[in-house]
């Protein structure tokens, strides 16, 4: 028995009306994402239309999660630092600086190495770049969490990444659908 059968077998056994949402669950795994989704449920045996659909609707759902909780996170990193710099502005006149063990100056970190590469690749690309392109390294549950970590409008990012899964999803669902019809003679 090889794979399509045996795709094609645990498919029928599920309800017609429970395969898309398979697709779809299977479209939120990172590294799955909707690009692998929609091709195993075309594999399966699940109209293409379908399965991209789903896959698309299962990748976006889990990218939307990303985003809004990754926002929500931002939101609250950035307040707690004000919060901090208040309290430094308040106690400036009593502790001039920090000192380091080895009597050294301390400057405080504002940023990370990676998080100004980051922003400078988003400079150079920009949001639609980053998430029309991220696909190519990473899942787009990560370029999400990415993006909102850096403080892009949500709305921006979903939208983007939205184009980016239609976009993806849609070429592997006509990859796997002619690579089916040339399988299957």
């Amino acid at each position: 028995m090889n794979v399509l059968d045996l795709l094609q077998n645990l498919m029928s056994q599920v309800p017609l009306l429970v395969q898309p949402l398979i697709v779809a669950v299977a479209a939120a795994i990172p590294f799955v994402e909707g690009e692998l989704a929609s091709v195993l449920g075309v594999w399966a045996g699940l109209d293409p239309f379908i399965a991209a659909i789903a896959a698309m609707a299962g990748n976006f759902a889990s990218v939307a999660v990303v985003v809004v909780f990754g926002a929500r996170i931002r939101t609250r990193i950035v307040a707690r630092r004000a919060r901090r710099t208040e309290f430094a502005v308040v106690a400036k006149p009593v502790i001039d600086r920090a000192v380091g063990p080895d009597s050294s100056v301390v400057e405080p970190k504002t940023e990370s190495k990676g998080a100004r590469r980051f922003k400078r690749f988003l400079v150079r690309f920009g949001v639609p770049g980053a998430s029309i392109l991220g696909p190519l390294a990473i899942p787009t549950q990560f370029t999400s969490a990415l993006l909102a970590s850096t403080g892009v409008a949500k709305g921006w990012v979903l939208l983007w990444q939205g184009i980016s899964i239609i976009l993806w999803t849609t070429l592997t669902t006509l990859i796997a659908t002619g690579v089916l019809a040339l399988v299957t003679g």
